[in-house]
C-alpha cells in the first residue's frame, strides 16, 4: 500500500515569526493522484518535501502505507521525485541518464536494460537513448526526468512543478502524458503546483492550500461547484468568480454602489427558499463568469444593469468585461451575444447559480438542496 497520511503536521523554519504549514491532516488514498495548489509560499511545496524526506517535520507524523516515515532518509521511502529543474546528467546519454541510479543500487544489468527499455517506450524515447541532453527539447528533456523516476518502480511518485519551464503548447501535451501515465502505471502520484487549470485537468483530488492550512480537500468538480470560501472560489476559475459584497434586507438582497454605500440597488429574493438559515447583515454574492446571461430573463434572476467596458473575443468565447452600480463583473458568454463597448446592458445573475459566503469569515452558505 503507497497511501500517504498527514497527522497535525506543522513545519516551522529557523527563525520564521509564523509556520508554513499549520497542522495539516490529509489522507491520501493508494494510487490516487492528488495535486497541491495554492499561491506561491501557501506550503505545498513544503509538504512535498516533507513526503520526500528533503525537509525535516516541525510536529506531528507523515505515514507512507503503515511506516511512520519522520526519521527514515529519503533513500529508504521508496519515492522518486521530479522537479522543476530536470537535473540531468548533462554528459550522460538519454540511456545513461535512466540508468544511473539503478546502478548505483547494485541492480543487475540485465534488469536495468529491462526498466530502461520499458521508461522509453511508455515515454516514446526510444529513438532518442544515445543522444545528450542539449542535443533534446524542452519536452523530451522533462520526459527523461520522468523516465528517471519510473525506472525506479517507487511506491510514491513526487512532481513539484515538473512543467513549469515549458511553454503553454508543451505544458498541454505533457499535462496529458503525465495523466495517461499514472493510469498505466496505478501509483500514487502527488503533483504540486501553482496553475489551477493544472489542477483541475490532472486531480483525482486537489488538495487547495493557502498560508499553510487546507481550504479545500475534494474532487475537482465540487471545488468548483462548491468551493468552500471565497479564497477557494476565487482562486479556481478563469475568469475568477465575482465576488460583491452586498447587504441582506427585509425584501433580499441590496448591491452598494462602490462609490456612494448609501445608494443600494435591490434585489428581491427569498433567501431562506433557497439557503440555509445562516445569513449575515453583510454578506458576499459570488457569480461564475459563465453564468451571467445577457439581456435575457428566461430564468429566475437577478437584474443589473451595466455598461460594456471591454471585449475579449476568444474564438469560442467571448469575455465581457461590465460596470454595474460601480461593480467590475467578468461575463464569458457565447460569440453569438453581439455587443458593443459603451453599451447599455442587463446582466442577469441566475438565482439557481449563485453563491453567498458570510461576510465573518467567509464561508459559503449551504443551498437547501445540498446534503
Amino acid at each position: 500500500m503507497a497511501s500517504i497520511d498527514f497527522s497535525n503536521v506543522v513545519k516551522t523554519y529557523e527563525g520564521a515569526k509564523e509556520s508554513t504549514v499549520k497542522g495539516i491532516d490529509l489522507h491520501i488514498e493508494d494510487k490516487e493522484f492528488v495535486v497541491l495548489v495554492g499561491p506561491s509560499g501557501c506550503g505545498k511545496s513544503t509538504s512535498l518535501r516533507m513526503i520526500a524526506g528533503l525537509e525535516d517535520i516541525t510536529s506531528g507524523t507523515i505515514k507512507i502505507g503503515d511506516v511512520i516515515v519522520n526519521n527514515l532518509p529519503p533513500k529508504d521511502r521508496d519515492i522518486a521525485m521530479v522537479f522543476q529543474n530536470y537535473a540531468l546528467y548533462p554528459h550522460m546519454t538519454v540511456k545513461d541518464n535512466l540508468s544511473f541510479g539503478l546502478k548505483l543500487r547494485k541492480i543487475s544489468e540485465k534488469e536495468i536494460n529491462e526498466r530502461v527499455q520499458d521508461a522509453a517506450k511508455i515515454l516514446g524515447l526510444g529513438e532518442y537513448l544515445e543522444r545528450l541532453p542539449k542535443q533534446l527539447s524542452g519536452g523530451q528533456r522533462q520526459r527523461v526526468a520522468l523516465g528517471r523516476a519510473i525506472v525506479r518502480e517507487p511506491k510514491v511518485f513526487l512532481m513539484d512543478e515538473p512543467l513549469s519551464n515549458l511553454d503553454a503548447k508543451l505544458r498541454v501535451q505533457m499535462r496529458a502524458e503525465i495523466k495517461k501515465l499514472h493510469q498505466r502505471l496505478k501509483t500514487t502520484f502527488v503533483y504540486v503546483t501553482h496553475d489551477q487549470v493544472e489542477a483541475m485537468t490532472m486531480a483525482d483530488r486537489i488538495v487547495l492550500l493557502h498560508e499553510g492550512i487546507i481550504q479545500q480537500y475534494d474532487v475537482p468538480g465540487v471545488i468548483y461547484e462548491k468551493p468552500a470560501n471565497v479564497f477557494v472560489a476565487t482562486f479556481i476559475g478563469s475568469p475568477p468568480m465575482n465576488i460583491l459584497k452586498v447587504k441582506k434586507t427585509s425584501q433580499g438582497l441590496a448591491l452598494p454602489n462602490k462609490e456612494d454605500e448609501a445608494s443600494l440597488h435591490e434585489w428581491p429574493i427569498d433567501l431562506p427558499q433557497h439557503f440555509v438559515d445562516s445569513f449575515e447583515e453583510d454578506m458576499f454574492l459570488g457569480i461564475r463568469p459563465e453564468h451571467i446571461i445577457i439581456n435575457d430573463d428566461k430564468v429566475p434572476s437577478l437584474k443589473l444593469p451595466c455598461r460594456v467596458d471591454l471585449i475579449e473575443p476568444m474564438g469560442a468565447e467571448t469575455y465581457l468585461y461590465l460596470v454595474g452600480h460601480g461593480h467590475s463583473i467578468n461575463a464569458r458568454v457565447e460569440p453569438s451575444v453581439k455587443v458593443e463597448v459603451g453599451q447599455q446592458v442587463n446582466a442577469h445573475i441566475p438565482i439557481d447559480c449563485l453563491h453567498l459566503f458570510k461576510n465573518s469569515d467567509t464561508v459559503r452558505i449551504k443551498r437547501k438542496s445540498e446534503k
